[in-house]
């Protein structure tokens, strides 16, 4: 599997909220989300096509507000995880819109709201008695004062800074959609799930965020198919990007749509204001940046140290007497052992270790050398940035 060129399309199906140019673009198409016909609307929640397509929906539409209240609650868990000394917390929030009744395969999310969820590693469940409650309440309030609906769930997965986004649907996710959509699906309420990594969006200063929908288990997918399309034979690279229910779901496109006075305030704040924060902003620079950034390369030597040690390479391992005595060395073909003049007595090879085992360590250490040429990217980039500062303005 290219995993480069998968990150490439990952990127492109998420573009940055700071693109303000491609938000001008969608003016027109983005207008027409807040007005819809409820006549078109509701024939489309009575014809129901989706319950005879497995992929009957291809897009999502997602209002920038919402992106930013879903950043926001989910940076919001990551604060919370780390100030109680511990790990990042997992957080939860519904999603309210419609399909679009001009195109049939887009959903729309147009807000969202946090729920009282908390959870860790891959696990956040809305099984609580006093939360199942709170659902109830908001759900009867926005049937009173929205004219959307529910129509979906995000929750994040705040893992370490990797090499590639953390946004796919873990088992028990699956399961929690799967349930979602078998309620609300026959209903014409077509439910959506969306995964956001905050530490990578944290990172990267762009949301990082995917949308899904699950297969029903009738439907079985194209062999070796993943979420984005690609065909990858590799299991291993698979169960790294999308998880271990890779083949039980698909991901959508996402685009964002803006009103056109939303347009017009953007665009005089990006003539006007947003070229001096250009000017003046360096992420490498921000504390945020400076104290993930230890924490990121810890992980990152973690992983080269324990891949090396897998392979067989030589890490703080050589032991030696004085002389008149042997010494071994472990080496990355076996064992080789002197005597006590230095001259090699004797060696051997060790071929113990499994072809595939041996694959999968190395793939990992090239996963490992690869987050070192992002970092190293990463400050590079930054040192220019800077540095054409300096030279501007103050030499």
């Amino acid at each position: 599997m290219n995993t480069s060129n998968t990150m490439e399309q990952s990127d492109a199906k998420n573009p940055s909220l700071r693109d303000t140019e491609g938000m001008t673009q969608k003016q027109e198409g983005g207008e027409r989300y807040f007005h819809f016909d409820p006549s078109k609307l509701h024939k489309l929640r009575n014809d129901k096509p989706w319950m005879n397509d497995a992929k009957h929906f291809k897009k999502v539409a997602v209002s920038p507000s919402a992106v930013m209240k879903m950043m926001m609650h989910c940076h919001s868990g990551v604060e919370k995880g780390i100030k109680k000394g511990g790990n990042p917390i997992e957080v939860m929030g519904l999603m309210i819109g419609c399909p679009d009744p001009d195109s049939p395969h887009t959903l729309v999310v147009t807000d969202i709201y946090p729920l009282p969820i908390e959870g860790f590693e891959t696990r956040v469940v809305a099984d609580d008695d006093s939360v199942i409650n709170y659902m109830i309440r908001l759900s009867d309030s926005i049937e009173k004062t929205r004219r959307e609906k529910l129509m979906g769930w995000y929750h994040s997965h705040p893992f370490d800074v990797g090499i590639r986004s953390h946004s796919y649907l873990s088992q028990t996710d699956v399961t929690t959609q799967l349930l979602w959509q078998n309620t609300e699906d026959p209903n014409g309420f077509p439910f959506l799930a969306i995964v956001l990594d905050p530490l990578r969006s944290l990172a990267k200063n762009i949301p990082e965020l995917k949308a899904f929908r699950v297969y029903p288990p009738t439907y079985t997918a194209p062999p070796n198919e993943c979420p984005d399309g690609s065909v990858v034979t590799d299991n291993n690279a698979r169960l790294e990007v999308w998880g271990s229910c890779w083949n039980r779901y698909y991901e959508l496109e996402i685009e964002y749509f803006i009103s056109s006075s939303a347009s017009k305030i953007l665009g005089t704040l990006t003539q006007n204001f947003l070229w001096m924060r250009t000017l003046g902003h360096t992420p490498m620079l921000e504390s945020e940046y400076r104290e993930r950034w230890p924490e990121r390369v810890n992980v990152v030597a973690d992983r080269i140290k324990k891949s090396i040690v897998a392979i067989g390479e030589p890490v703080g391992s050589v032991t030696s007497a004085g002389k008149g005595s042997s010494s071994t060395r472990t080496v990355s073909v076996g064992t080789v052992k002197t005597g006590p003049s230095g001259g090699e007595s004797s060696d051997r090879v060790d071929t113990g270790t499994s072809t595939w085992k041996e694959n999968r360590e190395e793939d990992e250490f090239e996963q490992a050398c690869r987050a070192i040429q992002e970092f190293a990217s990463e400050r590079l980039e930054g040192s220019i940035v800077q540095g054409t500062k300096n030279d501007l303005f103050l030499d």
